[in-house]
């Protein structure tokens, strides 16, 4: 379903894992945190399957996969009954935590540096980092556009790769595949259903 673009944008919304905290924490110190933790995850001496078990309860905790979801659908959002909404917010949030969890247990302690925050507004700030180059990769641009309308519980709502979105790379990906199907929402089900069996 994704093209090379897709999976490595992919890879790198994988590192997400910070503990919930009970009080307000600035958006550029729950990214950092979410990386730092997300390597310790990563490094452990445990199984693939046990990785992506935690990886998955990591993003649970920090990433809006309900809202990015609906972001994803776009104004088929507006087309399909309450039943179809909930049908398509458990089938997304099995395919997205498949998605990260299966790729980012392989991936090697990615080390990203936080360098600024810009507030956009109460609800939104947009924080910039840098993954840092190695032998196998050059240095690769990341903001984090990061929902904290709750300052208690800020939450990823989209990753920009070197200025390309990943929410709306997967939001012209799914309209594709409806598009391609006549509109039939129920297209876009039976792809997900398909990954998250695979």
């Amino acid at each position: 379903m994704f093209n090379k673009i897709a999976n490595f944008l992919f890879l790198v919304i994988f590192c997400l894992s910070l503990s919930n905290s009970s009080q307000a924490i600035e958006p550029d110190i729950f990214v950092q945190s979410t990386v730092n933790r997300a390597s310790q995850t990563l490094s452990k001496n445990i199984s693939k399957k046990e990785k992506m078990l935690e990886l998955q309860k990591l993003a649970k905790d920090t990433v809006d996969i309900k809202g990015i979801g609906f972001y994803t659908l776009g104004k088929y959002r507006k087309e399909i009954s309450d039943d179809q909404k909930v049908k398509y917010s458990e089938l997304f949030e099995d395919y997205f935590l498949k998605s990260f969890s299966s790729r980012l247990s392989e991936y090697s302690n990615p080390k990203i540096n936080v360098i600024s925050k810009d507030k956009k507004n109460d609800k939104y700030t947009i924080v910039s980092s840098i993954l840092v180059a190695t032998k196998d990769r050059p240095e690769v641009k990341i903001d984090w556009r990061i929902y904290t309308k709750n300052p208690d519980n800020p939450l990823i709502r989209d990753l920009i790769i070197e200025g390309l979105s990943l929410a709306r790379t997967q939001k012209e990906e799914f309209a594709s595949i409806i598009k391609s199907n006549n509109g039939n929402i129920e297209a876009l089900f039976e792809s997900l259903k398909k990954f998250i069996n695979e």
